[in-house]
Parts: C-alpha cells; structure tokens; sequence
C-alpha cells in the first residue's frame, strides 16, 4: 500500500523522525538493506543498544518502521507506506559521506561475516535448498 496523501501529523512524525541523524543514518541502511536487525545497526553504526534501541522505538513510534521476528532476533524494515515518500527524499542525501560511508561498513562487515544479517541469509538459503 503507498500514502495517496499524507494528513498533517504524520507529516510532521515523519519530517520529526527525519530531524536525528542517527535515524537518518538507521533509515539509510534499512532503505539499502531492507532489513536488519538492533544488533547489526549498533555494529555498523558503533551506537551502544540503548542509543539504538531508543532511535527504534522512535521510528516504530512514528509509523515509518515495523519488525518482524525471526528466532531471537527482531529484524526492522521500512513500512512499505513510507518507503516512497522516503526515496524521494534520499534523491537528495543519498550521496552524503556519512551515509555512503555506513554502506560501506555494511559491506566490509557483511563479508567478514560478522552480522546477524549474513547468518539469516545463509539460513534461509539452508531452507529454500
């Protein structure tokens, strides 16, 4: 489902959820990624659980994140709803340094084998086999 038209307060959540850069940067990497869960986000983003988890609740608050579980992980993506508005808006920012440089680490960590996201992959490999 995508937003047809978008009343004043969500607006305002989301445009209020966009004002932190760290969710900005938790936005980016689930935008790329689709998915991942707290502990990729502190790995990748060096936030301890509590600055994550606290952006999270934020995001979830608003609207723009919802989660799914999966054995003992929780796994965070963007809301299909949102997801429009919010590539508009990263036509715009996508290029920043932070941002591109957080895919990187993604990248670097995700082939070193290092996050909860490569573990799941493989796992859903093993099943789909």
């Amino acid at each position: 489902m995508k937003l047809k038209n978008l009343s004043l307060t969500y607006s305002t959540k989301i445009f209020k959820a966009l004002s932190e850069e760290p969710r900005v940067r938790i936005l980016n990497l689930l935008k790329h990624h689709g998915e991942l869960c707290n502990s990729d986000l502190e790995q990748i983003l060096d936030y301890t659980q509590t600055k994550t988890s606290r952006h999270m609740s934020y995001l979830k608050n608003a609207g723009i994140v919802s989660y799914r579980k999966y054995d003992q992980w929780i796994f965070y993506f963007i809301q299909d709803e949102v997801l429009g508005l919010l590539s508009h808006i990263w036509n715009y920012i996508e290029k920043d340094h932070v941002l591109t440089k957080d895919i990187e680490v993604f990248d670097v960590m995700f082939t070193n084998r290092e996050l909860t996201a490569f573990r799941y992959k493989k796992i859903k490999e093993r099943i789909r086999s």
